[in-house]
């Protein structure tokens, strides 16, 4: 593996304690704010010192807890990219591109002005960039130092929503490039499926769960996990057999062709996989009240609540999401029949 993770670290109110191998490969941690995501990349860089641990980067130890090896940032040769880019505001495109650089050569410099598209901007300061021209100044000067590793810390979170798919192909093309390992943060669902390789889910400090990324979102092996992957419906489940179990908050008792773990705690179910049925003849059909439909950009969005449950603002309630062009307004009166499809559901444990 090209790069070995194994580190701690206690904060006031935080305690990171984190453990992953990486090889050549896009591998991103998503997570929501606040639980270790960028605390982790620090502590990789050498920009924070974990209390115990090791980390390791093609055979060159950065970090060892008892044998009290802690290598300065600026020898690990690791590459940074803040979320604000971090670009020295005094220094022009050329000059922060030349930090990167072993000499200050002004052809090679040039060179990387060139790559990065930013031709004519060499003598602007940063101010006078645009949020992309900013990126790309930054993943120049990254690139240029030759970093062993790249990491990139929720790198279109200060890019408009018109810039930002622009600005991911740029990435994606640069660092599918990269022959080393990458590592990509987000709390950004589609950013990483898009970017990654294999993903890891953090949450308080702890990696969940590592997996290839259509594993993930076809199985997820956590709650964090289901949740940060934009399973909208998720209740407590109880394992009955191999193939049946009940679901507590939607008090209903349900069949799956997926086998049912013994331990299962939770089971989820994505909103675009219901349908609408006659009646509660066919299985896993579950009789409904309509709490509200909702019409969001591109889609309507269907609130339900099982027909017995009379509280109408009551969070375990069902989420039923589908394209506007397959809606017809079909929904016109509060009861309807919701079925579960017993192919789809997802367990965890």
């Amino acid at each position: 593996m090209s790069l070995y993770v194994d580190i701690e670290k206690h904060l006031p109110e935080f305690h990171l304690k984190t453990s992953f191998e990486a090889g050549n490969e896009i591998l991103s941690i998503l997570g929501a704010s606040g639980c270790g995501k960028s605390l982790t990349l620090k502590c990789i860089a050498g920009i924070e010192t974990p209390d115990r641990g090791r980390i390791v980067l093609n055979g060159r130890v950065l970090f060892d807890s008892q044998k009290r090896i802690n290598l300065p940032a600026r020898d690990r040769k690791v590459g940074y990219l803040f979320q604000n880019y971090a670009l020295f505001p005094h220094m022009t495109v050329r000059e922060n591109i030349a930090c990167g650089l072993p000499s200050r050569d002004r052809s090679l410099t040039d060179s990387w002005i060139e790559k990065f598209y930013l031709s004519g901007l060499g003598d602007h300061y940063p101010s006078q960039l645009s949020g992309g021209q900013q990126q790309r100044t930054a993943l120049a000067r990254m690139l240029a130092s030759a970093p062993s590793l790249i990491m990139l810390d929720e790198p279109f979170s200060a890019l408009d929503d018109y810039l930002k798919w622009q600005m991911e192909q740029e990435l994606m093309h640069i660092i599918r490039d990269f022959p080393g390992t990458a590592l990509f943060v987000s709390h950004n669902r589609d950013e990483v499926y898009r970017m990654s390789d294999r993903i890891a889910v953090m949450g308080n400090g702890r990696l969940k769960t590592i997996q290839r990324k259509k594993e993930l979102f076809q199985n997820p092996e956590s709650l964090e996990a289901a949740l940060l992957t934009g399973c909208k419906n998720i209740s407590h489940a109880e394992y009955i057999d191999d193939h049946t179990f009940f679901a507590s908050d939607w008090n209903i008792v349900l069949t799956s062709s997926v086998p049912v773990p013994k331990d299962i705690k939770y089971a989820g179910f994505r909103a675009h996989y219901f349908s609408i049925e006659p009646d509660a003849t066919l299985p896993n059909t579950m009789e409904c009240t309509v709490t509200n439909i909702i019409e969001d950009t591109f889609s309507m969005i269907l609130l339900f609540r099982e027909k017995q449950n009379k509280k109408s603002g009551d969070w375990t309630g069902l989420r039923f999401e589908l394209p506007k062009t397959l809606w017809d307004g079909q929904i016109k009166k509060d009861t309807v029949f919701l079925r579960f499809p017993k192919d789809k559901f997802l367990f965890m444990k």
